[in-house]
């Protein structure tokens, strides 16, 4: 006969996802209403009904490493039909939330993110920084002449070498959060998912559909059932501002690339120089990247204004970041723009600003929601490659006689 088990809540991780937005988790009586209508929960072990009762309960391993969280787009309409409005959709992004917080050191960034109190500490520290550097470079003085950024912020000696170990800084703490999610999942996640005509894909061939089906293309938020206006807003800002990033992403490795290997590329060195033409096609590229930006963050702040005009409020987290894109997009335009009009006491000074907010944006990562472009990414790989989201099946060869 089985041993009862005893369950102690942990009522300071209950707390804390109320305050990450699953404020309403209590108000579930488990009438799995929510599973019902899910149209991407699978048939086998389906979700959010069991995750509102963990929720509940105060079961903190079983929250943090539960893969399913990550399966959820968050289209709401488990939140739409709940009868007692217990918005399972906001839990399961605050486990996500919490998650992105916990699975990597130092643990004091993750605190410091989720509460607008520390918001100066995490502006101070890159803010000291480049003023130190401005200091240094200039006297914090207006440089005379053509501007040129890297006059106050030499590229070779400041720039490059602080968002190089910014970003190396990064890479390392992805690592460890991945290595211990990937952990956490094969510990507590079953691996006999596999029935019918599907192939067990390798890693690599998970990646592949998971590149297609969820990242580059977003096909998957169209099964999210009945589309309304506020999901085609946060498809649209996703899509926008993904696609802005991997534009910007690709002129920023240009210009190291032309910088620090021109000699060798020397046919990146021409378009990589700064400051370019307006016509260069990478300014071209940086550009377009610059307005999806403001646009797809247009969506998205829209979306998240009429949440909170209808009571179903977001959380800080969900602002921080959006108020950091915000901050790097406008700062970056306006440098460009103060820049072309000559106006160097103003287009120095935002320069500065831009540099706090972009390092704000990258240091900060592995904290942030932008975060879930890695763990979600890995967690999804995962489920691909234990067929809790199945493959296509085998497709069987016939011939003709």
């Amino acid at each position: 006969m089985p041993q009862p088990v005893r369950i102690e809540p942990d009522r300071e991780f209950i707390n804390e996802l109320r305050e990450a937005g699953g404020d309403t988790l209590k108000r579930c009586y488990q009438c799995a209403t929510c599973s019902v209508v899910c149209p991407l929960a699978p048939e086998d072990n389906p979700y959010p009904r069991k995750e509102m009762i963990w929720a509940q309960w105060g079961l903190k391993d079983k929250i943090l490493d539960d893969i399913d969280i990550w399966l959820c787009h968050n289209c709401g309409a488990c939140s739409d039909y709940c009868p007692r409005g217990a918005n399972p959709a906001e839990l399961l992004a605050a486990a996500r939330n919490i998650t992105y917080k916990k699975l990597t050191k130092p643990a004091i960034l993750g605190t410091w993110m989720s509460s607008p109190k520390h918001l100066p500490k995490l502006i101070a520290i890159p803010a000291l920084l480049f003023l130190i550097i401005w200091a240094i470079s200039t006297g914090l003085s207006i440089p005379e002449g053509e501007i040129v950024f890297g006059k106050v912020f030499p590229g070779d000696y400041t720039i490059d070498p602080v968002f190089s170990l910014a970003f190396f800084f990064v890479l390392f703490t992805f690592y460890r959060g991945v290595t211990k999610m990937w952990k956490g999942f094969k510990e507590k996640t079953p691996t006999t998912f596999f029935v019918g005509p599907y192939k067990k894909p390798n890693f690599f061939e998970a990646a592949r559909d998971v590149a297609l089906d969820e990242i580059v293309t977003h096909r998957k938020w169209k099964e999210c059932g009945d589309v309304t206006q506020a999901d085609e807003q946060k498809f649209k800002g996703h899509f926008l501002v993904f696609w802005a990033f991997i534009a910007l992403f690709a002129v920023t490795t240009i210009v190291f690339l032309g910088h620090w290997g021109g000699k060798v590329m020397h046919f990146i060195a021409p378009m990589g120089h700064t400051p370019m033409h307006l016509l260069n096609p990478v300014k071209l590229l940086a550009n377009a990247g610059a307005i999806a930006l403001v646009v797809g963050l247009w969506f998205l702040t829209k979306r998240r204004l009429d949440k909170d005009r209808e009571k179903d409020s977001s959380s800080y987290y969900d602002w921080y970041l959006l108020g950091v894109i915000w901050a790097v997009a406008i700062t970056g335009i306006l440098s460009e723009l103060l820049r072309l009009a000559d106006a160097a006491s103003l287009a120095y000074p935002i320069y500065y600003v831009h540099l706090v907010a972009v390092f704000m944006l990258i240091a900060y990562l592995p904290w942030s929601k932008l975060g879930h472009l890695v763990y979600r990414t890995t967690a999804l790989i995962f489920t691909r490659m234990t067929g809790r989201v199945p493959a296509p099946p085998v497709q069987k060869k016939t011939f003709e006689i």
